[in-house]
């Protein structure tokens, strides 16, 4: 018979997970190395910070409030199938953390972008506490599941929410984050905006991709503030983007600002092309503020100094969400533990 955890014995374990994450050992350096011979995306700097951000999560303070909020297990373990989506590394570990706390079974089908590195992360978790062994599979097919978490683009969200409806789901589609500007932020301020913007190369949900100005904003100082990201069109990728969309808007005579490796343009939609950030003018923060609590439903996260109705995040915090950060303002945990009910 497997072992039951305590909630205890997970945090303790979750912990220590945490620890060895912020100190890495030559095979995970060694992964993290290499992973941009299977996406070329996934640069030894980007899979870095990504496994840093899973590290600074897993901290004791922050997993005992966290995991202080529920149970922490149902009372009879259930099978929940897992479609990791593959835009950024680990972009899927937080779903398996909230299984693996919530005490049910995770299982995971890996996106083909990234393979690699959840795998030997959770394997260390089990070397660090065995009876985790029990609690999750990798899978190329899902089948015998009591619940479905899904994320994927508004195409698949459709395929997902039709195959899955009839088990409790959460399906995820495209997200967008903005930043709310107002004129008066510091070049300090701005730099950190650019890590919001171009951290991931800007693949991610919690990308910034549209920020709101003030009617008349002068992009001069915002230009001068990110200047230190401009390596960023050396990777062929990222650049490929950069001269597409360039050439995209020089040819339509569409009305844009260019730095050399990020093209500006005024435009309504959230979901802006890489290497392009939109932007939009506003004349009172107040009418915003309703507008996007309007639009919330596209939203994943904003970045501002400014007090709104949504939550905001500090500039350059959007890739560094705590454990109640959840995906789509959607209670993972709560989705979870109500299933043992």
């Amino acid at each position: 018979m497997s072992k039951i955890l305590t909630s205890k014995q997970r945090i303790v374990a979750f912990i220590q997970l945490g620890k060895f994450l912020k100190n890495p050992d030559e095979q995970l350096k060694q992964l993290i190395a290499s992973a941009k011979q299977y996406n070329a995306w996934f640069t030894p700097e980007s899979t870095a910070q990504a496994v840093e951000a899973i590290a600074k999560m897993l901290n004791e303070s922050d997993l005992e409030k966290w995991m202080g909020q529920y149970h922490g297990k149902s009372d009879k373990q259930k099978a929940i199938g897992l479609i990791l989506a593959g835009n950024i590394p680990l972009v899927g570990f937080h779903d398996i953390l909230c299984v693996l706390a919530s005490g049910n079974k995770a299982l995971i089908k890996l996106s083909s972008q990234d393979k690699l590195l959840t795998p030997y992360i959770l394997n260390k978790l089990v070397e660090i506490e065995p009876a985790f062994a029990e609690q999750f599979e990798f899978i190329e097919r899902l089948q015998n599941f009591d619940a479905v978490i899904a994320t994927g683009s508004n195409n698949t969200s459709r395929y997902f929410d039709y195959y899955f409806s009839k088990v409790p789901n959460i399906i995820r589609k495209n997200r967008n984050s903005i930043a709310v500007l107002n004129g008066t932020e510091s070049k300090q301020e701005l730099h950190a905006l650019g890590h919001d913007i171009f951290d991931y190369f800007g693949l991610g949900c919690r990308n910034v991709s549209k920020v709101f100005v003030p009617k008349g904003y002068k992009f001069d100082t915002f230009f001068e503030s990110i200047e230190d990201f401009k390596s960023i069109a050396d990777h062929h990728k990222y650049n490929n983007n950069y001269d597409y969309n360039k050439s995209i808007f020089l040819v339509n005579l569409d009305k844009h600002l260019d730095n050399g490796f990020l093209l500006v343009k005024e435009d309504e939609r959230f979901a802006s092309p890489l290497a392009v950030l939109y932007y939009e003018e506003y004349e009172s923060i107040t009418a915003l503020d309703k507008k996007l609590v309007e639009q919330a439903d596209q939203i994943q996260c904003i970045v501002s100094n400014e007090s709104l109705s949504m939550d905001t995040f500090a500039f350059g915090q959007s890739q560094c969400p705590a454990l109640w950060d959840y995906a789509d303002g959607v209670d993972t945990m709560g989705f979870l533990e109500g299933l043992g009910r």
